[in-house]
């Protein structure tokens, strides 16, 4: 049985292993960055990671396989000046998008090399990001017609709450899910 582990790092750790970042990513990411997508080229998806790591508490979750990178997942918690909201297309509940840095963990990425595909790591590296979270929910945005990642996050309890279009140059309409989390 190949030995799976998991390392956590905070932002400054995140930058410091910025090349597995993107080794895990170019891989896991190949057609679509392939595909000529704007918002999947050249260094657009580097560029997010760089932004991202400035979020208040960001975390990324590497997996090892046999002490390879396998996969990997990152998020943070949204803050009260949070702009993970702009965007949101159509009527949500009032108070859907308050948040205080408490409420709302944005799952944002995660992503498994395809060599370790099939083997459950995102359903383990998606637990394991979500496992030490004191959030009440968890938001992540997936692209409707992505229906594997969509029919994954379903079976594990996401739930559709409304469509965002991202703030950033070329990104494509998203469906948010929500997750309830367990609270301690």
């Amino acid at each position: 049985m190949p030995d799976l582990t998991f390392r956590r790092y905070d932002a400054a750790g995140a930058q410091a292993i910025k090349d597995t970042v993107w080794l895990i990513y170019r891989e896991a990411f190949a057609d679509e960055i392939a595909s000529g997508d704007p918002f999947e080229a050249g260094d657009a998806p580097m560029q997010r990671f760089d932004a991202y790591t400035t979020a208040k508490d960001f975390e990324l979750v590497v997996a090892f396989m046999d002490g390879e990178p396998a996969g990997q997942a990152w998020g943070w918690p949204l803050g009260p000046d949070s702009a993970w909201w702009t965007g949101l297309a159509g009527e949500v509940e009032p108070g859907f998008t308050d948040e205080d840095g408490t409420r709302t963990f944005a799952f944002s990425e995660l992503m498994v090399r395809p060599r370790y595909a099939g083997q459950g790591i995102g359903r383990a590296l998606h637990d394991e990001l979500l496992a030490l979270r004191r959030e009440q929910r968890a938001t992540l945005l997936v692209q409707p017609e992505n229906e594997n990642a969509y029919r994954r996050y379903t079976r594990w309890g996401w739930h559709k709450a409304a469509e965002l279009r991202p703030a950033m140059p070329h990104a494509p309409l998203m469906d948010v899910l929500i997750l309830p989390l367990p609270q301690t």
